[in-house]
């Protein structure tokens, strides 16, 4: 498994500060990239749990593959997300503790990103990238 990502970044909600980073993983099978996903990793300053947040590429559902640029997320109807956008972390990281996230389990959590890309879609109002 290929890994690419970047250091962690600070987001603010509330009194409660968050530490995130985004990281894109991939398979090489006969030259080409298998199994790409972008995977989103949430955690609370000072919580040893973190929260992935994965979107993996399938039917109707699109990752960074070298056609649509880093961080984007989008479906075949046209829906986008740009997970490098703060306030996109920060709509999926709501969407995620209304599920039942706990920012202070000590474990580590996964999540499928593509059970929020809806909500968190319409509330961000993201059209597709030009």
């Amino acid at each position: 498994m290929v890994r690419s990502g970047k250091k962690a970044r600070r987001l603010v909600v509330g009194s409660e500060a968050f530490l995130w980073s985004l990281g894109h993983e991939h398979r090489i099978e006969q030259g080409r990239y298998r199994n790409c996903r972008e995977v989103l990793t949430v955690r609370r300053l000072g919580a040893r749990g973190r929260l992935l947040i994965v979107f993996r590429e399938g039917p109707g559902r699109l990752v960074p593959d070298g056609h649509v640029h880093s961080g984007a997320v989008g479906t075949a109807e046209g829906g986008w997300l740009n997970l490098h956008e703060p306030g996109t972390v920060r709509a999926l990281l709501a969407e995620a503790t209304t599920s039942g996230w706990q920012p202070d389990d000590p474990a580590n959590a996964q999540a499928d990103g593509w059970l929020f890309f809806d909500t968190v879609a319409a509330r961000r109002s993201i059209s597709p990238p030009a």
